[in-house]
């Protein structure tokens, strides 16, 4: 660090009292100025805790009733209804998609948990899950729509779902609205 110059301080000080020299104070103007007490300091959560809710934890025993070929939908408790026709609608646009063609129920509910935790933090608001129409499975009916369902309703983020439009999918499809993360 460098020694200042007692004669280049003196020289700026001068400098900066010539150019206050004419500045007069603003006016008073009859207002208070309050000073609201100080708030006690709030911990905020650590990494961990803010991680969403992981594969373990998702649970294929929690059931909503709905039908194979049914246009199903869900939106939390709380929310709106006008949510929901929105994500119908296609107000918030897909910013992701998760694709669980060939996957068996556990990969399939590891690879969820994986793709929601990884759009939360990427503070992704519309995603699109797509689950297949279970054309190859037996009976031809879809094996992990129903399961789907059910993982969503117990993650945390998600506000709302439903079966995608025609263009997006159809019902081998649907889409997620996400909280959004200020």
């Amino acid at each position: 660090m460098k020694d200042k110059n007692p004669t280049q301080d003196d020289d700026e000080m001068a400098l900066f009292h010539a150019a206050m020299r004419d500045v007069a104070p603003l006016p008073a103007t009859g207002t208070v100025v309050q000073h609201k007490p100080s708030v006690s300091p709030v911990p905020r959560k650590s990494n961990l805790q803010e991680q969403p809710i992981t594969a373990d934890v998702l649970s294929d025993h929690i059931a909503i009733e709905m039908e194979a070929g049914d246009d199903w939908s869900y939106v939390r408790p709380g929310m709106p209804r006008l949510t929901l026709r929105k994500l119908r609608r296609g107000h918030w646009g897909i910013q992701d998609n998760l694709d669980l063609h060939g996957f068996t129920r556990d990969e399939a509910r590891q690879e969820l948990s994986i793709f929601l935790n990884a759009c939360s933090q990427n503070k992704f608001r519309c995603v699109r899950i797509i689950h297949g129409k279970g054309l190859s499975s037996k009976n031809r009916e879809p094996v992990l729509k129903t399961r789907i369902g059910n993982w969503l309703l117990q993650h945390a983020d998600v506000l709302a779902f439903c079966q995608a439009k025609a263009e997006d999918g159809g019902g081998g499809a649907i889409l997620v609205l996400l909280k959004s993360k200020a």
